[in-house]
């Protein structure tokens, strides 16, 4: 692998974490809550897609099909009969109650699965790869990732500005109280983000299952990779995260080109250099992207 083609890959897994951060930016931005739980969530997710392939024998599409609404009716229910109970009582009540979820979440995974590793297949898709210009070799799965996570943050960022539900989310985040004044029901504003934010780290999490592997821990480590890509992109942007990833991700495969044992290590320096010079990220304060 050249630095080119370093550079290519980096970009391919900075989208992956971007998608994964999506989510956590996006619940962030509007309900100024980060949800330690985002990483166990996604890991769920992919369980639920894994389970219906193995136990009902349907394949991928048709799997996503059924576990991307009933992620999105979780993160319903748990806004709703959870997070919303914890929002009033203090700034950090609610991290306090996601950390404890997310605990909980990975041991009834593991009570439920086992620790064993698991990898979801996409057929075909799953070693399928693509040649660029100049003899680079990019995954085919990679790149669709990618260029889902491109769609789905200007999907979310075209919804936020250019539609009547995107502006009350946006008056919502500006001032729940301000919103509230207007007639806007504020907790239904959050029933809806946090659902959404459920899907796309489900979408993640069954990418990451397709790309290497998955076990009840996994969540802690995503949960890292998402939370550094919206601290270096900028808490609560949207872009900022797609940049975020991409730096993340960057930094990861050009370190490997020196030492494959040097990669996460650089990517947590990139992190910590940004906590020292830019504390505030990217884009601070733009959530909107």
């Amino acid at each position: 692998m050249n630095w080119v083609d370093a550079l290519v890959q980096g970009v391919l897994v900075g989208g992956r974490y971007a998608l994964f951060a999506a989510g956590l930016s996006l619940m962030f931005g509007v309900m100024r809550i980060v949800n330690l739980a985002h990483g166990a969530l996604a890991v769920v997710g992919a369980y639920v897609a894994s389970e219906l392939i193995l136990r009902l024998d349907l394949p991928l599409w048709a799997a996503m099909l059924v576990a991307l609404p009933v992620m999105g009716a979780l993160g319903y229910l748990l806004q709703r009969f959870l997070l919303d109970r914890t929002m009033s009582s203090g700034e950090f009540v609610t991290p306090l109650v996601t950390f404890a979820l997310a605990i909980v979440l990975s041991n009834l995974l593991f009570v439920l699965f086992t620790s064993d590793v698991r990898s979801i297949s996409a057929g075909n898709l799953s070693t399928a790869s693509i040649q660029l210009p100049g003899g680079i070799t990019v995954s085919l799965i990679g790149l669709i990732v990618f260029l889902l996570a491109l769609l789905i943050l200007g999907g979310l960022q075209l919804f936020l500005n250019r539609t009547q539900t995107g502006r009350i989310v946006r008056a919502t985040a500006d001032s729940g109280a301000t919103a509230r004044l207007m007639g806007i029901n504020a907790r239904r504003v959050f029933h809806f983000v946090t659902a959404f934010a459920l899907v796309t780290a489900t979408i993640a999490g069954v990418a990451t299952g397709i790309q290497s592997n998955f076990d009840p821990n996994t969540g802690t480590v995503l949960l890292l990779f998402a939370f550094e890509t919206v601290v270096i992109g900028g808490l609560g942007s949207l872009w900022g995260t797609v940049l975020g990833g991409t730096v993340l991700g960057v930094a990861q495969t050009l370190a490997a080109q020196v030492d494959v044992q040097y990669a996460l290590l650089a990517g947590h320096l990139v992190f910590l250099v940004f906590l020292f010079v830019r504390p505030r990220g990217l884009f601070p304060g733009t959530w909107q992207g």
